[in-house]
């Protein structure tokens, strides 16, 4: 077995490692989401947790983690008689992976012997496996939706449920929910971001002899884990008592009427929706101060629960980065504050509780102010000879997200809500016999395919005589991700009629609905002689607004050179994930300058999107009395469909949705 870092070994991240220690010390907090860039110790951190978690006393035998002194009536193991202390054994950190199958998780039925012997031959999943102990979810935000909405239902009912046609076994699975994140990947649901208790935001330090002492320790514990281990084995030993002392002091916490009205002042100032907010932050603040080794909760307390439980629960837009403004946070603790329940004595290691209680870091800038800043050049120049200077351009926001989606079925590649797609879940559309493992049953071509046969099989009783050939597969219609490509035209023949606060606030608009419907993008843009790629395609939809903002234009329009190198990204993203389809969105007036012949040799490069059979809308940015209607032109040679610029503000869209899909058809014709 291999030896975990120690957990006092990891260097600085103070916030993670109280985060951990607060939901060791009160499970019930709820959790911890880690967020913040690769090779930050996040994974690290919270492997070596498990090490310091109290041993757990268990039902012998039992596969599901009975307690001895209560166990499950339910237990599908039962039923347990009460067996007293039971046998102990440390609590496990059970990791999903993020592409795990929806049985690996919640466990399977044997659906052969449930139908031929009617008996409940049942396999016990991860959820099982992390009851009483830690779920652990590495990359957390790439989780398929699926396996989402099975986590929600787990977390808020403690109990997990299996169901495959009416043969059901359920078993308890109560577990802290752990996971960590690369923003830059993506974000994660509401629903699940609100069921992790607290979050926290995580960075490689930029002091140079702490990352001196992080190279120092990693090194040392790859040469050696068992002697770096050792080291540090007197440090792990007055941590995991530490915790041990806390959880025995926590029923004694008092927390009082003036702390409960600064966390409920505090939730409603940062208007977090619902109660949650409320009731985590007077766990966490009465786990802080049992962690501390007090039995009174204090206003510090009361505001470091309100850094950790907050920032992902407080009203954002998806764009904005998480955070609270603490000058705020200290004004409500101040105006609520009152002096009947704090201790003029804190305690020997402060309002913190000394190691564990770290000073905290700035969060940031709050908000993303997702406003475009292109230039405004006169005729088609830019205001400036600098490439990256702007004039700041608020983008225009009366815009509502198309419902644009590919035509035609997919084989659900990727999770998500787009397009119509062949996967695991959603409605049943037929049957087929199943290849290798059966997962869904269709109970009716079942026992249509078996019933022909009862005579020859000898069937005499009620019973229906099932063998493995009758056995249907059903095949299930839902939604999957797309890869929307976005290929903005930034030249001068844009930028020069002041319309490029109103195209980025189309493209955002649409960032919004690709951000909602869990859809992968990138950005080509182009301009002057060249096209770029601003964001190979990725999940991050915030990076995609970012590198909008500060986009910017003038010069040439090298219409030709974007759609080019928009075929060319296609090209290698289908050799990386050949299963998820695309949908370019190509923003232009459909002018094209540069070169000879540019408007043909535009047309030329449309073509290759229609014989590769590429979904496309182009928005048309032409305005003004006199319109050449060049973008419509430019769409017909894609084989997809214009909208404008007032039809992206218009409520009713319904109908490019057929227009889409309309044309693709009458193509097939």
């Amino acid at each position: 077995m291999t030896t975990p870092f120690p957990f006092t070994a990891v260097v600085g991240q103070d916030d993670l490692r109280l985060a951990l220690l607060l939901n060791a010390v009160s499970p019930a907090v709820g959790g911890v989401l880690v967020r913040g860039e690769k090779g930050t110790a996040k994974s690290t951190a919270v492997r070596a947790l498990s090490a310091l978690m109290p041993e757990v006393p268990v039902v012998p035998g039992c596969r599901f983690s009975c307690d001895p002194g209560a166990p499950d009536p339910a237990c599908p193991d039962g039923p347990h008689e009460e067996t007293g202390a039971g046998t102990r054994r440390p609590a496990r950190m059970v990791e999903l992976p993020v592409g795990a199958s929806e049985d690996r998780l919640v466990g399977a039925l044997d659906i052969e012997r449930a139908l031929a012997e009617g008996v409940k031959a049942f396999e016990p999943g991860l959820l099982a496996d992390a009851h009483r102990g830690i779920l652990y979810v590495d990359e957390v935000n790439l989780l398929h939706d699926h396996l989402v909405d099975l986590l929600l239902d787990a977390a808020a009912m403690g109990a997990s449920y299996v169901e495959r046609e009416g043969v059901s076994v359920r078993h308890a699975a109560r577990f802290l929910l752990v996971g960590t994140m690369n923003p830059e990947e993506g974000e994660l649901r509401p629903q699940l971001l609100d069921r992790f208790g607290l979050t926290v935001e995580v960075a490689a330090s930029r002091e140079p002899d702490q990352r001196v002492e992080v190279v120092r320790r990693r090194l040392a514990y790859d040469d050696d884990p068992g002697a770096f281990a050792a080291r540090w084995a007197d440090e792990e030993r007055a941590v995991r008592r530490r915790i041990v002392a806390a959880r025995e002091l926590l029923p004694s916490v008092r927390l009082g009427d003036g702390a409960l009205r600064q966390i409920a002042a505090t939730c409603a100032a940062f208007e977090v929706d619902g109660m949650r907010a409320d009731i985590v932050m007077a766990r966490t603040a009465t786990a802080l101060a049992a962690w501390a080794g007090r039995t009174d909760v204090l206003a510090e307390d009361v505001r470091q629960a309100a850094l950790l439980a907050l920032p992902h629960r407080r009203r954002r837009n998806p764009f904005d980065a998480p955070g609270l403004d603490e000058d705020k946070l200290d004004e409500t603790l101040e105006e609520f504050g009152g002096s009947e329940d704090e201790d003029p004595d804190p305690g020997p290691d402060g309002p913190g509780g000394g190691g564990g209680q770290p000073p905290r870091s700035d969060d940031g800038p709050q908000g993303g102010d997702t406003a475009a800043r292109p230039e405004a050049g006169e005729d088609g120049e830019p205001q400036s000879s600098g490439a990256g200077e702007q004039t700041p351009v608020r983008a225009s926001e009366p815009f509502r997200a198309k419902a644009l989606s590919v035509p035609g079925v997919g084989e659900g590649g990727a999770a998500g809500r787009r397009s119509r797609a062949r996967t695991e879940h959603g409605r049943t559309t037929g049957a087929r016999r199943p290849r290798g493992t059966l997962t869904k049953l269709h109970l009716a071509a079942t026992v249509q395919a078996a019933a022909p046969h009862q005579r020859a099989r000898g069937r005499s009783g009620r019973g229906l005589v099932v063998r493995r050939d009758d056995l249907r597969q059903a095949v299930r219609e839902g939604r999957e991700g797309n890869l929307v490509l976005f290929v903005v035209d930034a030249s001068g023949s844009m930028a020069a009629r002041q319309r490029m606060g109103a195209v980025k606030g189309a493209v955002l608009s649409l960032l919004l609905d690709a951000y909602q419907r869990r859809d992968k993008v990138g950005l080509v843009t182009f301009r002057g002689s060249a096209a770029d790629v601003a964001l190979p395609p990725t999940s991050s939809v915030d990076a995609a607004a970012a590198r909008l903002e500060s986009l910017p234009t003038g010069g040439r329009t090298p219409l030709a050179a974007g759609l080019l190198k928009a075929h060319e990204v296609l090209r290698v993203e289908r050799l990386r994930d050949p299963a998820r389809r695309a949908l370019v969105v190509l923003v232009t007036d459909g002018r094209a300058t540069g070169g000879p012949e540019p408007v043909a040799l535009a047309g030329r490069a449309a073509r290759l999107f229609a014989a590769d059979g590429v979904a496309s809308v182009v928005v048309d940015c032409e305005s003004g009395p006199v319109r050449l209607g060049l973008a419509g032109q430019l769409a017909g040679e894609l084989g997809g469909t214009a909208v404008t610029l007032d039809e992206l503000r218009a409520d009713s869209i319904a109908g490019l949705v057929r227009d889409v899909q309309g044309g693709a058809k009458r193509r097939a014709a």
